[in-house]
């Protein structure tokens, strides 16, 4: 633990250890720190509630930073000066990022390798920057708290972050002069806080996650120590499923869009879209309300053409959450799914994240898991709680807990004609780790390129490359004989390491995997639903690849055999043998043009009797081999 002196928090109420580790919930819209005392977590900050901190950062000309609530104040004054929700660009390309373009007041640009990037104040920021300024005030808040220095934490994030969204984290948590010592999901942590002084009873809940710019659900089990034959409390967690563009501040801009139609919106300045956006925010909040709900509400905005007043009212709320509500519901059901569960057997659902006061939202909660939603635990500070919880467990602090997590999407590699291998399946709990054999398809082959993938369809082409590698120095064997062992890791903090092994030389290569940017939202819902309406397509063309490639191994070592003995063998026989050489190689030829246009049945079929036909060529070729 480093320095192991104590001191006291700054209300006097606890000692704190000299190195401690915070849970932080660094969220789109509001950001929070806390520490798990030894009576339980606390937000950190002045009053009873702790401080929760807008996600919100002006970049002042003369190079000043303001950040939090003074500067979420005046963003109408500055929008050229402010960034909010820069979250929703962590760890994502410009390209990706365009059509998050108009719910900014400032320009975003192409930053470094591509990446999505802000313009302000003369300086092209990355989302990690941004980000990194909001952990400095975060960092300060939970040092004047606890009176000592702050240098490890635990940092939350969406479920559905894929690796390159999780490593912009920990890059923007080492900008801030923090140590992510964990990455843990959002809704995990939310799992945690709930799950403490709970009824000592087995549970299984589901975490329903809706922040300002993401959306998750998990499905967890909750086990008491006695249940599970061990010193302390299990969270296991079964499936996780989401949407990493999806959130309040979607329902914000649908809102402003339907109050001046989408064309008329882009038309706007980006002062004036941030203006209509702001309206829109306090339009949504003031229908808040679950119970006490008024009609309809009126709000001002102050345009560039003059001040105007917008009216929304409950069902226009509705109508508008509707399509976004029922996303995350769709979202729900793939993780029951995945989860191998009924919704009849979920015992609770944990509501998290400021959008889930909507009610659309419990509406829809309501209604697809029969049951109301709890809440007692405040959804916007439950997860903050969740990660001191964590911290004290890395810490040592917590002996009594023990945390078994997942990883979102399937990993593996590409083979021979563009088929993948998976290694490590979608759903896996981590750490986790996994390695599959492979070998060479040419003779003399001295180094293999690895191409790492992340995704669920069959080809490689359909999923997303995570990054590549070469393993060389592999001495020249004809084909097929090298073997290489490639190893896949997943760290608790879902970050992959790849390592790539020759076993006859002793080669090894390895990287650990942080492409530049991630997956989109988009291309996670299309990855999954496409693995599903294209599973059968997916097998059949992975199922000839596979032929290919082994026939074409076949053909060569029955080739080069035929070539030794072909002296011994009868002519009628040898006839037979080539002609059905010919057509196997005939669906290879076909195949590798394109593996759609062969009929896998048929060419099973044909290798097959190829591979009970070559059998006496064998035969003979090791009869003459062991004759010396």
């Amino acid at each position: 633990m480093g320095d192991a002196s104590l001191a006291t928090s700054s209300d006097g109420s606890a000692q704190v250890p000299g190195d401690p580790i915070v849970g932080i919930d660094l969220g789109t819209t509001n950001s929070l720190v806390a520490f798990c005392f030894e009576s339980g977590p606390r937000i950190l900050g002045g009053g009873k509630g702790g401080v929760v901190l807008p996600s919100v950062v002006r970049y002042l000309p003369d190079g000043r930073t303001i950040v939090g609530a003074p500067a979420r104040a005046d963003r109408l004054a500055h929008p050229g000066e402010t960034i909010q929700s820069a979250k929703r660009l962590m760890g994502r390309s410009a390209a990706e990022t365009a059509k998050f373009a108009r719910s900014f007041s400032v320009p975003l640009v192409e930053g470094p390798r591509g990446i999505a990037a802000l313009a302000v104040a003369g300086r092209v920021l990355t989302p990690q920057e941004v980000a990194a300024d909001v952990l400095r005030e975060l960092r300060a808040i939970a040092e004047a708290d606890l009176g000592v220095t702050v240098r490890r934490a635990v940092v939350t994030v969406p479920a559905y972050f894929d690796d390159a969204q999780r490593q912009a984290t920990r890059d923007a948590a080492r900008f801030a002069g923090i140590e992510a010592v964990r990455i843990v999901n959002e809704p995990t942590a939310a799992g945690l806080a709930y799950g403490l002084g709970q009824s000592r009873r087995a549970e299984r809940i589901a975490v329903y996650d809706l922040g300002g710019g993401t959306f998750d659900v998990t499905i967890l089990d909750i086990v008491p120590s006695a249940d599970a034959g061990a010193g302390a409390d299990c969270f296991q967690v079964l499936a996780t499923a989401g949407d990493t563009a999806l959130g309040g501040d979607d329902v914000d801009r649908a809102i402003a869009e339907h109050w001046t139609g989408p064309d008329a919106t882009l038309a706007l300045t980006a002062a004036d879209r941030a203006a209509l956006v702001e309206a829109a925010e306090r339009a949504k909040i003031a229908l808040f309300e679950v119970d006490t709900r008024t009609p309809a509400v009126e709000v001002d905005a102050i345009l560039s053409s003059g001040p105007r007043t917008f009216q929304l009212t409950v069902t226009e709320l509705d109508a508008i959450c509707e399509p976004l509500v029922a996303r995350t519901i769709a979202s729900c059901a793939r993780a029951i799914r995945d989860a191998g569960v009924t919704v009849g057997e979920i015992n609770r659902v944990v509501l998290v994240g400021g959008s889930t006061r909507l009610l659309p939202v419990r509406t829809a909660v309501t209604r697809f898991f029969g049951q109301e939603p709890y809440a007692a635990l405040d959804p916007d500070r439950v997860v903050a709680l969740g990660a001191a919880v964590q911290g004290a467990i890395v810490a040592g602090g917590r002996r009594d807990l023990l945390l078994l997590d997942v990883i979102p999407l399937s990993l593996g590699i590409e083979t021979m004609g563009g088929a993948v291998a998976k290694l490590v399946m979608r759903n896996s709990p981590i750490p986790a780790r996994a390695h599959e054999h492979f070998s060479t398809s040419k003779d003399g082959q001295t180094n293999v390129r690895i191409h790492v993938v992340q995704g669920e369809r069959e080809l490689a082409e359909h999923c997303r490359s995570l990054g590549t590698f070469d393993l060389r120095g592999i001495p020249p064997m004809p084909a097929g004989i090298p073997q290489i062992d490639v190893a896949f890791l997943v760290d608790q903090n879902g970050v992959l390491s790849v390592k790539a092994t020759e076993k006859r030389s002793g080669c090894v290569a390895s990287i650990q995997v942080v492409p530049s940017y991630g997956l989109t939202s988009d291309e996670v819902d299309r990855i999954e639903q496409q693995s599903v309406e294209h599973a059968r397509e997916d097998m059949t063309l992975h199922r000839v690849i596979d032929l290919r490639v082994h026939s074409e191994l076949d053909l060569k070592w029955i080739s080069e055999a035929v070539a030794r003995v072909r002296d011994g063998l009868e002519p009628g026989y040898l006839a037979e043998l080539e002609a059905s050489m010919a057509v196997v190689r005939g669906l290879c030829d076909r195949a590798a043009r394109d593996p759609r246009a062969v009929e896998a049945d048929g060419f099973h079929a044909a290798k097959q009797s190829l591979d009970q036909l070559s059998m006496r060529v064998h035969e003979i070729s090791i009869a003459r081999t062991l004759r010396g």
